[in-house]
């Protein structure tokens, strides 16, 4: 297959609808396939000054630096689920879905953060609502624990997750939320894209809580060929602080960060097992976020490159709940500024998980950079490697036009391959995976329903799933 035939640089994906080829249907996949959507609290609900909800970082970000927000705006109204969410529900049922995916305010119903300062029994009362709504109408719920949205009282109170002290304050959530929920939702997820909050909350300062340090060397640069980056193509990265900022240590507080994320999902785990697992028969789990990552050449340095990045994106979460343990390649290049776990908590967080989440989005190329650690250290380039969408002035899919999602269904082909490799073939949930195309901000309604990108970025990522699928039940 000719690259420039398909508009892919490698011509490794499977042929997009429009080719001659089938549509997928439901009886395409196995009957334990599940067809779902996702949202998060902050996302959707609005109502962040209602039925008793404390602030969470998200409130206090939106506020403080509209600008980091790509139309300024903020999570008051959102899309008004907390008052919709039965018309929502109603469409669901009627789009087929069979599961959604939504999280829980942590200050929704704690709204200061801690059990010992008051329950909001409205909080409770909503999602007990909703979940009961879902149900009703044949949608299985997950339940996201955390996605991001810290207590405001917490962040202020001993500095949220740069703290060990939150892991005893989420265990106390958590355990409200199984006691009170538990009877009905069979599939948790402790932690959302703990990736992204470590990286862009603490990194780059583009989430929330902000923090960060305006980079010593610029996060792009250009050659004949390929505009570079230090930092994998993933949400919002595009949108950096206009202003300088410094107001922490890129070189250690993500390590920090990640460290208390993942004692506090560890313990989550934990309590669920010998707590409520056996009664309420339900299933935990986590959820990161992978770019597939082509080594931009064929030589050894490129792709000792590509696994170092795979490693400092997803191997900074996978490797210690399977193994115990950091990468390798993590422990040799940031050295001691990644904490340790003791003994006791590598063996708590072993086997921590029974099915993993995984966001998959797009691709890039990789290349080896040693000497992108000049000037400051950081985590951007503590991997010394960067990363491009274009090779040899040819993207490796086509860009959408939000900037950042290079389509590359093989990639999601890829990452299940490489995670039943790696990481002792798991089960595997892909919570997410879609399309930002801006222009249907533009576009009137009935031109908007013609969404054929999308469409075929869909449906092109489920082909390549199903063949994963085929290929390990072979």
């Amino acid at each position: 297959m000719e690259a420039q035939g398909n508009g892919y640089a490698n011509g490794k994906h499977l042929p997009i609808v429009g080719n001659g080829f089938p549509l997928i249907h439901r009886a395409s996949f196995i009957d334990n396939f599940v067809f779902g959507a996702a949202s998060a609290a902050f996302q959707s609900e609005g109502a962040t000054k209602e039925g008793g909800r404390g602030p969470s970082i998200w409130d206090d970000f939106t506020k403080r630096w509209p600008g980091r927000i790509a139309d300024g705006s903020n999570g008051n109204t959102a899309i008004d689920f907390y008052r919709q969410f039965k018309e929502d529900v109603k469409i669901m049922k009627k789009m087929g879905l069979e599961a959604f995916r939504f999280s829980i305010s942590w200050s929704r119903i704690l709204p200061c953060g801690q059990l010992n300062l008051g329950i909001n029994k409205e909080g409770i009362r909503f999602y007990n609502e909703l979940i009961d709504e879902l149900i009703a109408n044949g949608i299985t719920p997950f339940v996201t624990l955390f996605h991001w949205d810290v207590p405001q009282a917490l962040e202020d109170a001993y500095g949220g997750f740069l703290s060990s002290k939150i892991v005893d304050d989420f265990c106390d959530y958590v355990d409200l939320c199984f006691w009170e929920f538990g009877d009905r939702v069979k599939h948790w997820i402790t932690l959302n894209e703990p990736f992204t909050f470590s990286n862009f909350g603490y990194v780059t300062g583009v989430h929330a809580p902000g923090r960060g340090t305006t980079a010593a060397t610029p996060l792009t640069s250009s050659t004949e060929d390929s505009t570079w980056s230090f930092e994998p193509s993933h949400r919002s990265n595009t949108i950096t602080p206009s202003e300088p900022f410094d107001n922490g240590n890129p070189a250690i507080e993500p390590y920090i960060v990640t460290h208390n994320l993942l004692l506090a999902h560890a313990a989550a785990v934990d309590l669920y097992r010998k707590k409520y697992q056996a009664c309420q028969k339900g299933l935990i789990g986590i959820t990161n976020v992978i770019t597939w990552m082509e080594p931009y050449t064929n030589s050894k340095i490129d792709i000792d490159a590509t696994e170092r990045a795979l490693d400092f994106m997803l191997g900074w979460f996978l490797d210690p709940i399977v193994y115990g343990r950091y990468p390798q390649s993590m422990r040799k290049l940031v050295g001691s500024r990644l904490p340790e776990f003791s003994d006791t908590e590598s063996e708590k967080l072993k086997g921590s998980f029974d099915f993993l989440g995984i966001n998959y989005y797009t691709a890039q190329y990789v290349a080896d950079a040693p000497h992108s650690f000049v000037g400051k250290l950081s985590y951007t380039t503590d991997p010394r490697v960067k990363y491009t969408g274009v090779r040899h002035g040819i993207p490796i899919g086509p860009l959408s036009s939000n900037g950042w999602i290079y389509v590359y269904p093989q990639g999601i082909y890829e990452t299940m391959m490489y995670i039943k490799k790696k990481y002792k073939n798991p089960i595997i949930y892909i919570t997410e995976n879609g399309y930002g195309d801006e222009s249907n901000l533009k576009d009137r309604f009935t031109e908007a329903r013609v969404d054929k990108m999308r469409t075929n970025y869909l449906i092109d990522h489920l082909r390549c799933l199903r063949e994963a699928i085929e290929y390990v039940l072979k």
